[in-house]
């Protein structure tokens, strides 16, 4: 989104040619943002306001194309399962920390969340085929492994004769046909080279297995570690909603399968599943709805109570998390200091290691000349005395022939106290800034050092 609001048609200037990343991704929805954005950045850039509110900007939109499919979603929960079905799926939404999180991150998982959403709101609706196809441009231009999401729904709607065999194959292959050929034509020009990013991907993960190397869980992790964490109350009440509404069970089976069909690959993350929540939400929504109406019956006046006490404690884990994840970008607040701490005209070098650029840096958040910056990886501790760089930002406390110049806390755990409130968070030293011994005018500057 940087480069293509930044450097336009200079496609040789664009980090993804020399950081190309594990896999290639594709550039469409990364082109919709931009573009959409580009009228407000566009005015920022003439009043001379910093990039970084060029990168609000961005994640305010996608945040903003998130929440509209999720409306999408809440009007159709309305007209099918009732208002305080709609009130609950709000609410529930509203305290999950972690899908609202996501909802701006500029990841395929997100692009593919909200065409996952229509595609949800679709199927209540009724227009079927239309489910599919939204399903299918998720698919094949933002994330393959959606088809582990389109493959139950698929057959869930042709069990129960919802769509033909025939209608469903002509619309799903052209619906294809049409997305493969939008996503090679525009990544083959932004990659420089014939490719179907999604392709790729696939084979990366499905037929070469590698995604492992990034870490492995184990194949009940979805259940008992993710969904737990992020969905809160919500995720007993989905179970109870499938036992109180039969309505909801054709909905919700489908994407219990696809849950269960990516518990089989190793390396696990939330994003992957992310899709999954809102239907589940849903689910958790009759639940809910259901107590409150029979609250004042003997016995479910207890267990309303229950849930009402366990809204509560998934609010206070979310607003927990929200500061946890406050003090989570060391890098950023890292590289934010440096600017401001030497303002001279001098060219400056910086280097930043994987686990800063992981912890907040930015593009939006780099300057202009004479700011320069370097992402070079593999290059060892001993090996930095011999090279220019002017600045180093890392996770080391000490390097040979570099002076530490100040350190940026951030988020370690959190910490049970015997008062109000009970619980804190617990920081400390995570991204290091050097400064390079051989440069006067650094050492010249006023700056805190490191503890």
């Amino acid at each position: 989104m940087h480069d293509i609001l930044y450097h336009t048609y200079h496609i040789e200037k664009y980090d993804h040619l020399e950081f190309p990343g594990v896999v290639p991704r594709t550039f469409i929805g990364a082109f919709v943002i931009s573009i959409l954005s580009s009228p407000a950045v566009f005015v920022m850039r003439l009043l001379d306001v910093p990039k970084f509110y060029s990168l609000v900007t961005v994640r305010l939109l996608l945040s903003c194309v998130t929440l509209l499919s999720l409306r999408l979603l809440r009007v159709q929960v309305k007209k099918k399962f009732g208002h305080q079905a709609e009130v609950f799926f709000v609410l529930l939404t509203a305290i999950q920390f972690h899908l609202l999180f996501y909802s701006s991150r500029p990841l395929p998982n997100i692009f593919a969340l909200a065409l996952v959403n229509l595609a949800y709101s679709l199927w209540f609706k009724g227009s079927n085929l239309c489910t599919l196809q939204a399903l299918i441009v998720a698919g094949v231009v933002f994330r393959c492994d959606i088809i582990l999401l389109l493959g139950p729904i698929g057959l869930t709607l042709l069990l129960s004769r919802s769509v033909s065999l025939l209608e469903a194959v002509k619309y799903c292959v052209s619906t294809a046909l049409i997305c493969i050929g939008v996503t090679v034509l525009i990544d083959s020009i932004m990659w420089r080279r014939i490719l179907w990013p999604e392709f790729e991907v696939l084979w990366f993960n499905s037929v070469l297995n590698r995604s492992s190397e990034w870490g492995t869980h184990s194949i009940h992790w979805y259940f008992t570690s993710a969904l737990p964490r992020s969905m809160l109350v919500a995720y007993p009440l989905c179970m109870v909603g499938v036992l109180l509404d039969r309505r909801i069970v054709p909905y919700m089976l489908p994407v219990f399968l696809f849950v269960v069909l990516y518990s089989k690959l190793p390396h696990k993350e939330l994003r992957f599943i992310i899709g999954s929540i809102p239907m589940f939400n849903v689910s958790a929504s009759l639940a809910a709805s259901r107590l409150y109406n029979n609250r004042k019956k003997a016995g479910w006046n207890l267990l309303y109570i229950l849930m009402l006490g366990a809204f509560l404690v998934s609010l206070g884990y979310s607003a927990v998390t929200f500061m946890a994840s406050y003090n989570n970008y060391p890098g950023g607040y890292a590289l934010k200091a440096l600017h401001e701490a030497d303002s001279s005209v001098k060219e400056k070098m910086v280097h930043i290691d994987a686990f800063t650029a992981m912890s907040g840096v930015s593009r939006f958040c780099e300057n202009e000349y004479p700011w320069r910056y370097s992402k070079e990886e593999e290059i060892s501790i001993e090996e930095f005395q011999e090279r220019n760089f002017t600045y180093l930002l890392n996770e080391h406390h000490s390097i040979s022939g570099y002076k530490c110049l100040f350190t940026v806390d951030g988020f370690s755990r959190v910490k049970l106290q015997p008062r109000i409130p009970p619980l804190s968070l617990v920081k400390e030293p995570k991204v290091f800034a050097h400064g390079n011994m051989r440069d006067p005018d650094i050492l010249s500057l006023n700056w805190p050092g490191c503890p």
